[in-house]
């Protein structure tokens, strides 16, 4: 249960430097073309991602592990099938159903979430029994 309520914690602070980048790189490029809409989530997901993983080795799942490198690129592919998660549901909601970027950018973030925790479950998993 601890690891879950960390990874809450961990995944609220992750939404906000997820959300909080997104935001900014929105103001600079906008977001009135598929293009600079996905270009501000790609931008935000790229610092989420390298956040989470310090957060999450270190912190929630307390990784041990010497193979930085191979959690680290496992991280990243699982992040990878979740930003296109992602990209396919901001799509929908902003261009199919209209709804506001950054409430759309909120709905993402709960699906997100919950796949990148089962995720990084498989990445940080712990050897029991030694």
């Amino acid at each position: 249960m601890r690891e879950l309520i960390r990874y809450l914690i961990c995944g609220l602070l992750t939404t906000v430097v997820s959300l909080s980048s997104y935001y900014a790189a929105s103001m600079i490029l906008g977001t009135n073309s598929t293009i600079h809409l996905q270009a501000c989530n790609v931008i935000s997901w790229a610092l989420a991602v390298v956040f989470s993983f310090f957060v999450s080795r270190a912190w929630v799942f307390q990784s041990k592990s010497k193979h930085v490198w191979n959690e680290f690129f496992a991280f990243v592919g699982g992040r990878i099938f979740t930003l296109l998660c992602d990209m396919a549901i901001m799509q929908v909601l902003v261009f199919g159903l209209q709804v506001p970027d950054l409430y759309a950018k909120l709905v993402v973030q709960v699906v997100v979430t919950i796949l990148n925790y089962i995720f990084g479950k498989l990445v940080f998993r712990r050897k029991r029994n030694g």
